[in-house]
């Protein structure tokens, strides 16, 4: 099977989310079940080249741009023994980061990634890269499949990309790549496709997002019961009429985690690696000290240390945390906050930071080793997303023996078992509103379990048993894979 990955991120290259993460590890676990697997990515500004091996410039290829053409540069390295194909452009991509900068997105994200979705399409040629599968990763991709078919499997049926299918990932389904009508003209989009059911129209715009889940062969997303909760009403950020009509088409795969990437018992990060070896928790034990002294927190053994990672958004469910932040620190609980957002928020957590000296710490931005350190530390996690476009961070929490407490219809309750309703199996806690006091009631419950040591202990280890790995996950996706292929392979005649 041969798979040309393609995304906006990838960790260490472009790390500027969880997807960045997820791009680097499912090729991975392709390549370990014998998938040929290939990352195709933009060459952003600050991209870092360290990771990489064997670099090299294999060419360019000159694509529509609106009413003229536009060039890019094709290099190639690899990654873990993977092939990444990057594509430069001095305009789009070489001064620019992924999606805007400190002001917003950028205006013209439209142009830059309908003439990346073009280069990828075209460079296959040039890659002498013949692949089965694309697989197309949000919005920023979302054109892939609408553009390989109304470009090469009618126009050049003999090109390789009118040989494949395309497999569209959701990944976050709130970033949906909205844009105005008048872009059409300009990215070659017929209008007659400009409607809402089977079409890419959203709220009166032109959804990438939709376009995506419209024309790709088959869509995925995270869990099986996220799958179907985004066909019920006002589940699906305005899409569950698309997802109802292709509800055979849509499969839900749970995300691995990086058992390598992701080790408690030899992190180089941690100030002691422990495993379920550690029955008494040493080990976490002194991590969680090591987090206090690092961050000058309040050193207190028996003081539950809550940590949040994500950005501080709507999106993140950020706005519960931050109604709930002083009623929590005046609890005597130690809060770990890591994540950007709009300077005012900063600005704000300062301030509380000021106020409850020892009990609360802002990272700003997120950091790689830090995270690490954070997880080691951590006693909880909070989840509090509407929506959890992946499961990795639940996972990786429970990998750590860091007890997760998310929105109980987030899409994480498939991995993450409530111990309020199955007290012998609990992995973490479900709150049931989606309000501030939904959450904060989430947070009392982990201090109720905090305050019976050996309950505290059972479940940490429990959580500890979870097995995340990407290999079955990986074999989900190849399942996935040969669906796309029975519906596209094209016959010897060239037809389908």
């Amino acid at each position: 099977m041969k798979v040309a990955f393609v995304t906006p991120e990838l960790d260490p290259l472009v790390p500027r989310t969880q997807l960045a993460e997820f791009s680097r590890a499912l090729p991975r676990a392709l390549a370990s079940v014998h998938a040929d697997a290939r990352i195709f990515v933009p060459r952003t500004q600050n991209l870092k080249l360290d990771a990489l091996n064997e670099l090299r410039s294999v060419g360019s290829v000159t694509v529509r741009d609106g009413e003229t053409r536009t060039t890019f540069g094709v290099e190639a390295a690899t990654l873990d023994g993977i092939p990444v194909v990057m594509f430069t452009h001095p305009t789009y991509f070489a001064r620019r980061n992924a999606y805007g900068n400190d002001e917003g997105p950028y205006t013209d994200n439209w142009r830059r990634y309908a003439a990346f979705s073009r280069a990828v399409l075209e460079s296959l040629v040039l890659l002498d890269f013949e692949p089965d599968i694309i697989h197309c990763i949000d919005w920023t991709t979302g054109l892939l499949p609408i553009l390989r078919d109304l470009e090469y499997a009618e126009a050049k049926p003999e090109h390789p990309a009118s040989q494949c299918g395309t497999f569209f990932q959701i990944h976050n389904l709130a970033m949906q790549g909205l844009f105005e009508r008048q872009i059409l003209t300009h990215v070659g989009l017929p209008h007659r496709l400009f409607h809402f059911h089977g079409g890419f129209e959203l709220h009166g715009k032109v959804s990438f997002l939709k376009a995506g889940c419209e024309f790709a062969t088959i869509l995925g997303t995270h869990s099986a019961a996220h799958a179907q909760r985004i066909q019920e009403q006002d589940r699906g950020y305005g899409l569950e009429e698309t997802f109802r009509r292709r509800s055979k088409e849509l499969v839900g795969i749970p995300s691995g985690i990086d058992y390598q990437a992701w080790d408690p018992s030899n992190d180089p990060h941690l100030a002691e690696g422990y495993s379920l070896k550690d029955k008494v928790l040493a080990g976490k034990k002194k991590c969680k000290l090591a987090l206090q002294t690092q961050l000058n927190l309040d050193k207190g053994a028996r003081t539950e240390v809550v940590a949040m990672i994500g950005r501080f958004d709507a999106d993140s469910g950020f706005e519960l945390i931050s109604e709930i932040l002083t009623a929590v620190l005046e609890r005597n609980v130690e809060v770990v906050l890591m994540g950007g957002g709009h300077p005012d928020i900063h600005e704000r957590l300062r301030t509380l930071e000021t106020t409850f000296q020892g009990r609360i710490r802002v990272i700003e931005g997120y950091n790689v080793p830090m995270a690490h350190v954070v997880m080691g530390g951590a006693d909880a996690l909070l989840l509090p997303s509407h929506y959890h476009p992946g499961n990795a961070l639940a996972a990786i929490a429970m990998r750590y023996g860091v007890v997760p407490v998310i929105y109980g219809a987030s899409g994480l309750e498939d991995y993450v078992v409530d111990l309020g309703t199955n007290a012998r199996a609990g992995t973490g806690f479900h709150f049931q509103s989606f309000t501030g006091a939904g959450l904060l009631e989430g947070v009392d419950r982990t201090r109720a379990l905090y305050k019976d040591p050996e309950l505290w202990r059972t479940t940490v280890l429990r959580c500890m048993k979870q097995d995340f790995s990407w290999q079955a996950t990986a074999e989900e996706y190849l399942k996935a894979y040969r669906r796309v292929t029975r519906r596209t392979k094209p016959t010897k005649s060239g037809t389908r």
